[in-house]
């Protein structure tokens, strides 16, 4: 802190003449203790230096200086142990005191700062921003980022995983958002991307560099540990974790992504350009979507394929879920084609099963057409499968269960006698039938097959039926029966 010379006085005078304590001169002026002290100046002659005395460590300091030479960043610690192992009967605070004085300082790096060509680069990057909410527990939610280098025009989205195909996807999402490419894709190291690497030389995932052949864009990784060599969407990543998540809670991808996408339109594309500060970033993408190298006409391909084992319930585990596949797929080599919206499982050109897909974990997603022909191909298994199959369908009958049970009631058997409602009414009457049960507060079984019988019987319209000419429309009048059983009459 730099004060004036009329302050300097001021605090010489306070001290010397008023005799006031450094702190209450700092308190009262509103200064630094350092600057107290340092208009003060030393009260009296410098203090003789004294001769060092000797120490345990004098033996080995030379051989220390030696060390930290050539391992500048070895701990003390393990430094004290080499000092043991020869001898060394000192204290490892003797030791640390010494290192700390005499470690060999780190060069400062000197950046220096670059600027591509328009239709250059992109620079692609993931960001942890927390977590999301999921059936079944908590999955970590990122936001995939991509930049271009020039204009700084950042196109983002939240995904669910870091995985090559999930990059694949979004590269190509992105792509077709800026509709063209650039001349290189600048990445960090991560498995996902970098498959192996040996100094500069580096194999990229097989998917990732079949996109990029396709898109005619070049590959490069930055160094190791060097975060510098992408600065600007590290940049654009803590631009979005200060401007947009903040304060923000996302419920669901698609929501998130609808939000993040409408900041990006609103804020990201206006804010200054911070090279061409009389213009916008908007307007500087402008010029440079001219430079983009232009999308091939033919589709990329995102899917993941792959090669899965049906288990013998006619099941595949996929990412933590279970899929239903026809009967007849059970116990064979299927081929997994799936990508963030839908699961496929084919046998050579036949598909044995189709899901939407499910970001939830350890869950089962099945079909009503697998468990058809599952009873079908195997009738016995109805009893067994029967309650799995109720609560696949009907999402409030293991709260219907759960009071047969604190009734006493035998579960299996209403449990096997719900399944044949199951197949007698379909699963859209049973649902309505069980909620408004329970609704009612019963869990009777015969009230619960009335419900569905009325609900069916709602369901049939009346149709008219045509008289025959020589019938007369007219209305019927019934009898009165009151006195049917009157034996007078």
């Amino acid at each position: 802190m730099t004060i004036d010379r009329q302050t300097e006085l001021e605090i010489r005078r306070l001290y010397f003449a008023e005799h006031w304590k450094r702190g209450t001169i700092a308190a009262q002026l509103g200064v630094h203790h350092d600057v107290v002290e340092r208009a003060i100046g030393p009260l009296g002659p410098e203090p003789k230096q004294r001769e060092p005395r000797p120490s345990v460590l004098d033996p080995y300091r030379s051989f220390v200086v030696d060390t930290l030479e050539r391992y500048p960043r070895l701990v003390s610690t393990r430094i004290y142990d080499m000092l043991v192992e020869r001898g060394y009967a000192g204290s490892a605070r003797t030791l640390r005191r010494f290192v700390h004085a005499h470690r060999p300082a780190a060069a400062g790096e000197v950046y220096l700062r670059l600027e591509t060509l328009p239709g250059e680069q992109s620079q692609v990057d993931w960001a942890h921003v927390g977590q999301l909410r999921v059936k079944g527990g908590m999955r970590a939610l990122y936001c995939f980022v991509l930049m271009l280098r020039y204009s700084r025009a950042i196109w983002a989205e939240l995904v669910l995983e870091q995985t090559t195909m999930s990059l694949v996807r979004s590269l190509a999402r992105a792509a077709k958002f800026f509709e063209g490419v650039t001349h290189q894709w600048l990445f960090d190291n991560p498995k996902s991307i970098v498959a192996a690497r040996e100094g500069r030389a580096i194999r990229f995932q097989p998917q990732l560099v079949e996109l990029a052949g396709e898109l005619h864009v070049s590959l490069r990784a930055c160094r190791v540990r060097t975060p510098t060599d992408k600065g600007g969407v590290e940049r654009a990543i803590r631009f979005l974790k200060t401007r947009f998540f903040p304060a923000r809670t996302i419920t669901s991808l698609e929501s998130g992504n609808a939000e993040l996408q409408s900041f990006l339109d609103r804020v990201a594309m206006q804010r200054k350009h911070p090279v061409h500060r009389d213009r916008t970033v908007a307007e500087v993408f402008a010029e440079e979507r001219s430079r983009l190298m232009p999308l091939r006409e033919a589709a990329l391909s995102t899917d993941l394929i792959t090669s899965v084992m049906a288990d013998k319930t006619a099941f595949v585990t996929f990412d933590t879920n279970r899929y239903s596949v026809l009967p007849e797929a059970a116990d064979r080599q299927l081929t997994l084609v799936a990508n963030d919206r839908e699961v496929r499982l084919c046998e050579g050109e036949a598909v044995m099963g189709s899901h939407v897909r499910s970001w939830a974990k350890n869950d089962t997603i099945e079909a009503p057409a697998h468990r058809s022909a599952l009873l079908a191909h195997k009738a016995r298994a109805r009893e067994g499968k029967g309650r799995d199959w109720l609560r696949t369908a009907v999402p409030r009958v293991e709260e219907l269960m759960q009071r047969w049970l604190e009734d006493g009631r035998n579960v299996g058997s209403l449990a096997s006698q719900t399944v044949k409602l199951l197949d007698l009414y379909g699963a859209p009457v049973l649902t309505q039938a069980v909620s408004e049960l329970l609704d009612k507060g019963s869990h009777d079984f015969g009230a619960l097959a009335i419900l569905c019988e009325q609900r069916r019987t709602r369901r049939r319209p009346l149709l008219p039926i045509a008289l025959a000419p020589h019938v007369v429309d007219r209305d019927v009048i019934p009898n009165d029966l009151g006195g049917y059983d009157d034996d007078s009459q």
